[in-house]
């Protein structure tokens, strides 16, 4: 909204004006002063807090906005400015091991190592996990934990065997950034280094009664039975999944793509994936993905181009591009073991028990039934080579990614009877 100075003026005592573009930024009147202040909830503790970003006219529109859009990132990264500057704002006290807490351990390792490496969402995402699951601890010295009390604590996760190990981890590189920092005695046990060493595993996912730890691959039977059916679904579902067979590719990359990363070359419609966006983000010998599209990738592509031009080609109503978790909940939502007796309220898979990664997995088996090199295969999936073979081998297969794409969109037509290549869609 345009900001009124003449309604700002006549802005009563106790009264203020809020920014539906900019929610809770907020001009505030006093008897004396018109103050700029942005009210958020906490993503520490869950508490409301407020944080003046200046006073009006000294602080303009504009500027108070660029504040409010510094504040609002901080938060929205897992940190509470208003509980940052108020530490600030404290005189320093040398940590003795008895004052140091699980809890400013955690803070620190936090601050000083998971939000300056990690992107803002994983560092978010760290950062909510550790502080909600230490709770237990969190006013305990540090460095007088207990063996008991780390397996009691990962103990009290064993229902989640995959996040407990992530949570145990994550615990285990918090220590030993204390030990490093030289914040708790050398002597100190890094207990979460030891505890449930090797038992935190999954036993699989309890599917129709059974519990089941399958790496699927489906069959050509149940893909052609699968592929016509995938149209009762969303259109954005329907082709997210589609992409996962004709491309091989990661669910995580295919959710983010964006017009702007697709280029028109000699041999037909490229995508590159920044390496920023891959699974192999951190690894130096990675670099950008380059991903032929043939067949049904290139018609959905092509099709999403023009609704969406260079933005995300995989929107919805509420995100800048639709979470992979979501794909994921339609999937199993459609299952016919997710219904509740004599619930039918929704259309069920013909084929069942499979995730959206086993679409991927389906692919590179595929892939090498039709007799696909297997450092082509890997190139596909966007996989490093391993060892010597990764530092040395730099070739990055492009004719043969779009000869075997090719022949895989091909493939997939064939089993779905439509050797013509024709979009059911």
């Amino acid at each position: 909204m345009r900001f009124d100075a003449k309604a700002a003026k006549q802005l009563k005592p106790g009264t203020h004006i809020t920014f539906e573009a900019f929610p809770g930024l907020r001009l505030e009147a006093t008897a004396s002063r018109r103050s700029w202040t942005y009210r958020f909830k906490s993503p520490v503790d869950g508490r409301m807090r407020q944080q003046k970003l200046g006073e009006w006219p000294a602080t303009s529109y504009a500027a108070a906005i660029a504040d409010w859009q510094e504040i609002r990132t901080r938060r929205d990264s897992g940190e509470d400015p208003v509980l940052t500057r108020k530490a600030s704002n404290q005189p320093v006290i040398a940590a003795t091991p008895e004052s140091y807490t699980v809890r400013k351990l955690c803070e620190d390792f936090l601050t000083g190592h998971i939000e300056r490496y990690r992107d803002s969402l994983g560092a978010a995402q760290s950062r909510r996990r550790i502080m909600a699951k230490i709770a237990p601890i969190a006013g305990l010295a540090a460095a007088s934990v207990t063996r008991k009390q780390a397996f009691d604590l990962l103990d009290g996760e064993r229902q989640a065997p995959r996040n407990a190990a992530i949570l145990r981890s994550e615990l285990g590189a918090a220590w030993d950034y204390a030990l490093d920092a030289g914040r708790i005695p050398e002597e100190t046990p890094n207990w979460w280094r030891q505890v449930m060493r090797g038992k935190l595993r999954s036993v699989g996912r309890k599917r129709g009664g059974k519990v089941e730890n399958v790496k699927r691959v489906l069959s050509e039977d149940e893909l052609a039975t699968l592929i016509p059916w995938l149209s009762k679904l969303s259109e954005t579902i329907s082709d997210v999944l589609t992409m996962y067979l004709w491309t091989g590719l990661r669910g995580g990359e295919i959710v983010v793509m964006e017009g702007k990363e697709m280029s028109k070359e000699s041999d037909g419609l490229w995508w590159t994936i920044p390496k920023a966006k891959t699974k192999n983000k951190n690894r130096a010998s990675a670099t950008d993905h380059r991903v032929p599209l043939a067949g049904r990738a290139e018609k959905i592509v092509q099709r999403r181009l023009g609704l969406y031009g260079k933005g995300y080609l995989f929107p919805t109503a509420d995100s800048r591009h639709i979470p992979q978790k979501s794909v994921q909940a339609v999937v199993w939502a459609h299952q016919p073991y997710s219904l509740k007796p004599s619930q039918t309220l929704r259309p069920q898979l013909p084929v069942s028990h499979w995730a959206p990664h086993d679409l991927r997995r389906t692919s590179r088996t595929m892939l090498a039934a039709l007799g696909c090199p297997h450092e082509v295969a890997e190139a596909v999936l966007g996989h490093v080579l391993p060892g010597v073979a990764g530092v040395y081998n730099r070739h990055r297969y492009d004719k043969e990614k779009r000869e075997w794409l090719t022949q895989l969109a091909i493939h997939l037509e064939h089993i779905t009877g439509n050797s013509a290549g024709k979009d059911k869609k």
